[in-house]
């Protein structure tokens, strides 16, 4: 895949991942791997602005130069490439899914769709939420099992072969949580 086609689905999807709402205004964090190579937002960049600098290249297996530059969850991105064969993430803070995970260890759909796209979420309750190793270990093993996990109050990972596939499921992690929090409000 060229640079400007790559550019171009992370921009698309981190203008879609902002207008629904699943981030604030510098949050979130996208990637997609090409063999040994890792293609990252960078911190703090503007998921629903993004630029051609605002994708960093890093290694797979080993630290680089632009390590730095890159999200600050770099090293859960790095870990779940490395257990899983999944070719893009994308990690979002989905306000009603991150809600629930507060309060459940697992997100399990009532809707359909959810049932067919990812049955359950686990939820991983790492001391450190952002960035750290044990955030990374803990997210990628339960990855091994899903195609989405939820850390307890940050937010979701969702892995696919692409980074369509990976909003995919995130979108619907966010509806099914919707439809689960206003059902548990109607004291079901």
């Amino acid at each position: 895949m060229d640079k400007k086609t790559l550019f171009k689905e992370f921009k698309e999807t981190g203008r879609d991942i902002f207008l629904r709402g699943l981030i604030s205004s510098h949050a979130g964090n996208m990637s997609v791997k090409i063999g040994d190579t890792i293609h990252i937002t960078k911190k703090s960049s503007m998921l629903g602005r993004l630029r051609p600098g605002d994708i960093v290249e890093v290694d797979l297996e080993r630290d680089n130069t632009n390590d730095p530059k890159a999200s600050t969850e770099l090293v859960v991105h790095r870990a779940i490439y490395k257990k899983t064969s999944g070719l893009a993430i994308v990690h979002t803070h989905p306000p009603y899914a991150t809600l629930l995970s507060m309060v459940k260890n697992k997100i399990v759909p009532v809707d359909s769709e959810g049932l067919y796209l990812f049955q359950k979420a686990s939820v991983v309750s790492p001391e450190t939420t952002i960035g750290s190793e044990e955030a990374a270990l803990l997210v990628s093993n339960a990855l091994q099992n899903s195609k989405v996990v939820l850390i307890g109050g940050h937010g979701s990972f969702a892995l696919g072969n692409t980074l369509e596939e990976a909003f995919m499921l995130t979108t619907s992690l966010e509806a099914s949580a919707f439809l689960l929090y206003h059902l548990h409000g109607l004291g079901n």
